[in-house]
């Protein structure tokens, strides 16, 4: 089965694989190439899964999102994926990529912040003009 995992930027992972696990609020799940088709829901976490030409398991940490089984394909749409062979390190580019997320944020919400609040001021500002 083709497992592809796709992010707003780009398709992320694109290859065959013999297997997969997910997570979904109810708990962990596998897919086997015959499995049947359905839609989950995804929790972060871990996406498992084994290239067909290796069969050796692989990671993909992913936030929240959806994985459709439909036919031969599944399809996961997630907001952020980071993939890697070993699982300390790839603790280690998820931890530091969503600091670098969660202060990317709080920098839009800090501006977005300081905007509404000039925009407040102007309006103000526009009713004292009025006569």
């Amino acid at each position: 089965m083709q497992l592809r995992i796709a992010t707003p930027a780009a398709i992320y992972i694109d290859t065959p694989v013999t297997r997969l696990t997910a997570e979904s609020p109810a708990g962990f799940f596998g897919i086997l190439p015959r499995h049947g088709d359905f839609v989950a829901q995804l929790v972060p976490g871990i996406l498992v899964y084994a290239p067909q030409e290796t069969d050796a398991e692989r990671f993909v940490a992913i936030n929240s999102g959806t994985l459709i089984k439909s036919g031969d394909l599944v399809r996961v749409a997630v907001h952020g994926a980071i993939a890697g062979d070993d699982l300390d390190l790839l603790k280690q580019r998820v931890e530091t990529e969503f600091r670098k997320l969660d202060e990317d944020e709080r920098n839009a919400r800090a501006a977005l912040a300081r905007l509404e609040v000039t925009m407040i001021h102007r309006f103000r500002d526009l009713e004292k003009v009025r006569p």
